[in-house]
């Protein structure tokens, strides 16, 4: 059975070989994330290379996402683990027991704050905020026993910082990655679509064509969530630190919204964090999280990311395996009753949706095995897969961008080929790359949905059609 549900997979030492990588993706891995808060540039550019030579050995298309740091508030450099129990008092800031990236803004701190750190497995409570010459100081007090490790993020809930989502830091990141040809790049700690905006225009700036992730991590997201939905190329659900700006019982209550903007908008978006926990020590997954991956799936996510199992994690292969395995098990129960119709697609606000929610109904009613889509930007394939068809959608594009930018969507195989100038070739062309493929056999019967002698991006054609 094909699968529709996209599994990022985070690279790291645990995964930083050919060997590894290749074995991910054979797994299941359609998109590599390099998370760059972590490890070094050329480290970086070593990850992304090895996924490029992979893929072009394996003849899979397999994207790549470049994570930018943004400001997040992280512990420095440490000679050893600190160990705290419930009402030790430690320090924070420099030269502290604690360092930090960002020592400057903890005069905006005060006293009687919760500060949580790696996504909350330590709580602490400020005490007395110390104010002198240079940078403050904080006095936490711990509110449970743990350990503080090197580079551990750093969480206040119930403030504000006054720190831009694009740092100077995260504008050398980008440099080198656009430099790298990675297909998106994630921005952290987005709060508003001004910020999603701002790195689009840089991105431009820089002459890139890559797209762009809004990580939906901040409280301040959620309150402007249609307007960020509407600024962002694509959307990651970053469940870790979300999990500590508002309380864990609304986290399942803003995935499921989140998803459901992002697929009324066709944008995609990942359900990231925590997916498979255990198994960065575990072979096994524990019962929860097989429930909580299945259950991303049947809220219709695009993509289930993996973090710390495939980049630090003892297990990656039978991580990414694992996902793989309940992604298909799930959506073979889903095709036994279909996807539900939802309201929103049957008021298709434009040509261009009526056309492509018109394929999927028409490929469903006369058995088509596939719908095809001739796409140079990809926004054919995205319109097509918001309505979660019960067939494969096959993306035919010239970019080699567009085609590493679909490995994200839900549904879509892309596939590579040379650009036709004769818009009445473009069917021909598409039938022979869909042979090609093995994808389907002559004398199957497809769907095609395209834009013909149109700006690019508005579809306006539909064609059943017989493989020849």
């Amino acid at each position: 059975m094909t699968r529709s549900t996209k599994i990022v997979a985070t690279l790291g030492p645990a995964t930083a070989g050919e060997a590894a990588v290749e074995a991910l993706v054979r797994a299941g891995v359609d998109v590599a994330r390099v998370n760059l808060s972590h490890g070094t540039p050329d480290e970086h550019a070593g990850l992304i290379a090895t996924v490029r030579r992979v893929a072009a050995r394996l003849g899979k298309p397999v994207g790549v996402v470049a994570d930018l740091p943004g400001p997040k508030l992280r512990v420095g450099d440490l000679a050893a683990p600190v160990k705290v129990a419930a009402g030790d008092r430690v320090t924070l800031g420099a030269g502290a027991d604690l360092p930090v990236n960002f020592p400057e803004l903890l005069e905006h701190f005060a006293a009687g704050q919760r500060v949580l750190v790696d996504d909350g497995a330590v709580a602490l409570r400020v005490v007395t905020v110390e104010r002198g010459r240079g940078d403050a100081r904080l006095v936490l007090e711990a509110q449970n026993a743990g350990v503080i490790t090197a580079h551990k993020g750093v969480n206040i809930p119930e403030t504000s910082l006054p720190i831009p989502a694009f740092t100077p830091e995260d504008d050398e990141h980008l440099r080198r990655v656009l430099e790298l040809g990675v297909d998106y790049v994630a921005e952290s700690f987005v709060r508003s679509a001004a910020d999603v905006e701002s790195l689009k225009e840089r991105i431009e700036e820089l002459g890139g064509d890559q797209l762009v992730v809004a990580k939906i991590e901040k409280r301040e997201a959620l309150l402007a969530l249609d307007e960020i939905v509407a600024a962002a190329d694509a959307l990651m659900i970053a469940r870790g630190d979300l999990g500590v700006e508002i309380p864990p019982a609304e986290v399942p209550l803003w995935q499921k919204r989140i998803i459901q903007a992002a697929r009324v908008a066709a944008r995609p978006v990942i359900t990231a964090t925590q997916m498979l926990q255990s198994m960065i020590a575990s072979p096994r997954p524990t019962r929860a999280e097989a429930s909580d991956v299945a259950n991303a799936i049947y809220d219709s996510t695009c993509a289930l990311m993996l973090s710390g199992e495939t980049s630090i994690g003892a297990y990656p292969l039978e991580a990414a395996s694992t996902m793989a395995e309940i992604a298909r098990v799930v959506e073979a129960d889903i095709a036994s009753d279909g996807w539900p119709l939802q309201a929103w697609a049957q008021r298709p606000a434009r040509v261009s949706d009526a056309i492509s929610y018109g394929a999927c109904d028409i490929a469903r009613k006369i058995g088509a095995v596939a719908i095809v889509t001739p796409t140079a930007t990809g926004a054919t394939a995205r319109a097509v897969a918001r309505y979660r068809p019960s067939r494969r959608i096959v993306a035919v594009s010239p970019r080699p961008r567009t085609v590493g930018q679909l490995t994200l969507v839900w549904g879509v195989t892309p596939l590579e080929r040379e650009e036709v100038r004769d818009a009445d070739a473009v069917i021909p062309s598409c039938n022979d790359a869909v042979l090609a493929a093995e994808l389907a056999s002559a004398g199957d019967l497809v769907v095609m949905t395209a834009g013909v002698r149109a700006r690019a991006g508005s579809t306006n054609l539909i064609k059943a059609h017989v493989l020849q």
